[in-house]
């Protein structure tokens, strides 16, 4: 059986996570100690056990100490099952994050899935639903998946609720993925998403973005079909190869200036970089390479989240990341 350390290098939800679709996808059972360990609530959380669950419900594996509060438990897989699957989180945990425990392993599924998955989709420190929707599932269509992924409800903090349906295509292997070069950037568009809240304070947002990146595709996205209010500036970056989304979410308290101001200072960032792969965007493409068994990707610089994720990837599989810096903020990353 692997042990793995839940403590190590970032020490966050995304171990169990890796661990989870890995396990799945290659039979072999493991036992994670001192889960979350360095965390304000150390253990495992309501998303975190969603996404335990979840797993083990569509491989058939057999659970041992797995509940909230958990900071030790071991998961021993069977046959991953596709089929009709609802999951929900029971609070604003992220719908999202659970979704990424159990993509790539139904993506191997003998039979196609439809997955709903109830919580929150616009969350801090998680990808929200315009990321996986515009970035994450176009490239691996590129790879050769067939993904499709829909909004059913917003969901923000505290109250969740929101809702997605996914639908997910057999496929054998995943191709290689080559992202090296951002090319030439294509006009960006911003979108202020509010959900039972103010446009103004969307027109607000959308207002630093003219003036701080001089873009003039900017729309208001109005929502009251939610459980909580919430809102979220999104910034899509399309370039030759791909779009990067990035996004900043309103918090109660903070002026709608500084939270676009916010995402302004990311997208210029990323565009003075001039890597196609973004920070966030890294960690999660290292799971779909190492299935696939080889690619290679340019990105910033490297962070202690995705480095802990190449470490969790190799106690699961013989493979080897190159990381080699290419300048003073680049890096590729690259599986051969």
């Amino acid at each position: 059986m692997i042990v793995v350390d839940g403590s190590a290098g970032e020490g966050g939800g995304q171990i169990v996570r890796t661990s989870l679709a890995l396990s799945l996808l290659t039979g072999q059972p493991f036992r994670v100690e001192k889960v979350r360990a360095g965390r304000a609530k150390p253990g495992l959380r309501k998303q975190h056990l969603t996404a335990v669950q979840a797993a083990a419900l569509l491989g058939g594996a057999r659970l041992e100490g797995a509940a909230v509060g958990s900071t030790t438990f071991s998961f021993h897989p069977g046959p991953i099952q596709g089929g009709e699957y609802d999951f929900d989180i029971g609070s604003a945990g992220s719908a999202m994050l659970v979704l990424q425990t159990i993509l790539l392993p139904l993506l191997r599924a003998p039979k196609p899935s439809r997955v709903s998955l109830t919580g929150g989709t616009h969350n801090p420190m998680a990808p929200p639903f315009e990321f996986v929707e515009q970035t994450f599932f176009p490239i691996l269509r590129g790879c050769g998946a067939e993904l499709h992924i829909r909004l059913l409800r917003h969901g923000f903090y505290p109250a969740g609720g929101g809702r997605v349906e996914v639908n997910i295509e057999p496929l054998a292997r995943l191709t290689p993925l080559r992202l090296l070069d951002l090319g030439k950037a294509l006009a960006g568009r911003a979108c202020a998403l509010v959900v039972k809240l103010p446009a103004e304070v969307a027109r607000r947002q959308l207002e630093v973005v003219r003036q701080q990146l001089g873009w003039s595709d900017l729309q208001v996205q109005s929502c009251d079909q939610a459980h909580s209010p919430g809102n979220m500036l999104s910034l899509a970056i399309p370039s030759q190869g791909m779009t990067e989304i990035v996004t900043a979410l309103g918090e109660k308290g903070v002026p709608a200036e500084q939270v676009a101001l916010a995402a302004c200072q990311e997208t210029a960032r990323y565009l003075r970089i001039g890597a196609p792969v973004g920070e966030h965007l890294a960690d999660q493409l290292l799971l779909p390479m190492a299935l696939s068994g080889a690619g290679e990707f340019v990105t910033g610089p490297l962070s202690q989240h995705a480095r802990t994720n190449m470490d969790t990837i190799r106690l699961f599989l013989p493979v080897h990341f190159e990381t080699r810096q290419l300048g003073p903020e680049t890096w590729k990353v690259s599986l051969s």
